[in-house]
């Protein structure tokens, strides 16, 4: 190819000490801890109890890529692990050094570089506001050692922050731009029984808005299992390698983050900071075209009652279309998405490398094949340059 790609869903596997290399010494016994059996394996503790991702997930992964038939073909066995790699055997999966040459290797300008354990553990501590803020600093801290914001035009690492205290997430979100974040992530889902887009959290919103840094949903633990599952006959203490078919339709992937889109949304976030760039990512993107119908008729038929953020536009899902980007799973209908918000507003993802992404991003190429150049060119680097601040 004539430009090297931006992949805008790039991952890394965490080490051990991820939360507790630069925590603070009175958390030091209460944050995010590993314990190695002699399997090998490293388990992972809060306060005494397993976490949501019971085993780190570097240590027992598939291949990049191998459950892509499950989602594309309907394979019965796709978690199987046929093909189970560790980070221990690959270095790029955990070593900023090596990525860089693998990187080079695939034709990649550039990765968004997020979080794998990191986006499972928040909602386990939220019942500690001052443990939920100590453990993401730690945690934002680590990341820059080991990955960085992005100095280097190339890995972007994606700070953790949380809205669970507004004063103190203002304050770690200013730290981090400080620092030379260029995109920053929420949790998908309601905080402690507010919309995201309360006024409350206006000053986290305002400050995104003038810095002009997009904020990233990727598929996290939301807690969904625990207040939305359990009305529905399921066991909310599942840990993610057992989570039911209703848990995975009803608790993960598409809800967590469609709730949230719909109260920004509705909550008219976009009418009071109309500087915020919403990024969703590894969210899927087969729900957007039917989204922006049940926005625009839930406005019109809640057109007399209360509008806690402010009074909506005439079409609020146009004001959706015009502070959204979304990277579509790969076995998504990218044609569809470009034809529903646009060529501007879609970003390649490969998910590398986890195995429900591709094994290599440049699979990615043909399904873009049928596309104009310009269009191929947005998709697969323009767009994604332009969230990060790249020429």
């Amino acid at each position: 190819m004539e430009y090297g790609l931006i992949d805008a869903d790039g991952h890394y596997y965490e080490p051990d000490d991820c939360f507790s290399r630069h925590i603070e010494s009175r958390f030091a016994d209460r944050t995010i801890r590993v314990e190695r059996g002699t399997d090998g394996l490293g388990r992972i503790f809060l306060r005494g109890q397993r976490t949501f991702m019971s085993v780190m997930p570097g240590d027992y992964a598939s291949a990049p890529g191998a459950l892509q038939g499950l989602f594309v073909g309907g394979v019965a066995d796709g978690f199987t692990h046929r093909e189970v790699v560790t980070s221990r055997d690959h270095p790029e999966f955990a070593d900023r050094s090596a990525r860089l040459a693998v990187l080079d290797r695939q034709g990649v300008e550039a990765t968004i570089m997020l979080p794998t354990l990191g986006v499972a553990v928040e909602y386990d501590l939220r019942d500690d506001v001052e443990l939920t803020y100590a453990s993401l600093r730690a945690f934002n801290r680590w990341l820059e050692e080991d990955w960085g914001y992005g100095a280097d035009g190339r890995l972007f690492g994606v700070p953790m922050l949380s809205l669970l205290d507004i004063d103190q997430g203002v304050r770690e979100l200013h730290r981090v731009l400080d620092a030379g974040a260029r995109m920053v992530h929420l949790c998908p889902g309601p905080i402690a029984g507010r919309s995201p887009a309360d006024p409350l959290f206006d000053p986290f919103w305002a400050t995104v808005s003038d810095a002009g840094i997009p904020v990233a949903f990727h598929v996290s633990n939301s807690g969904y299992q625990h207040f939305y599952g359990t009305h529905w006959s399921e066991n909310p203490d599942n840990p993610s390698h057992q989570q039911s078919p209703l848990q995975w339709a009803l608790c993960n992937t598409e809800r967590p983050v469609v709730d949230t889109l719909i109260a920004l949304t509705l909550h008219n976030l976009f009418g009071r900071h109309p500087g915020v760039k919403i990024v969703s990512i590894e969210n899927g993107s087969n729900w957007l075209r039917p989204l922006f119908k049940t926005i625009d008729k839930a406005a019109a038929l809640g057109r007399r009652g209360p509008m806690i953020g402010g009074k909506l536009p005439p079409r609020p899902s146009e004001a959706l279309a015009e502070h959204l980007w979304v990277c579509p799973f790969p076995e998504d209908d990218v044609h569809d998405l470009i034809d529903a918000i646009g060529a501007d507003h879609v970003l390649f993802g490969s998910d590398f490398p986890h195995p429900e992404g591709l094994r290599e991003p440049r699979d990615y190429l043909p399904r873009l094949e049928s596309c104009d150049p310009t269009v191929r060119h947005q998709v697969l680097r323009g767009n994604t340059a332009g969230l990060l601040g790249l020429n």
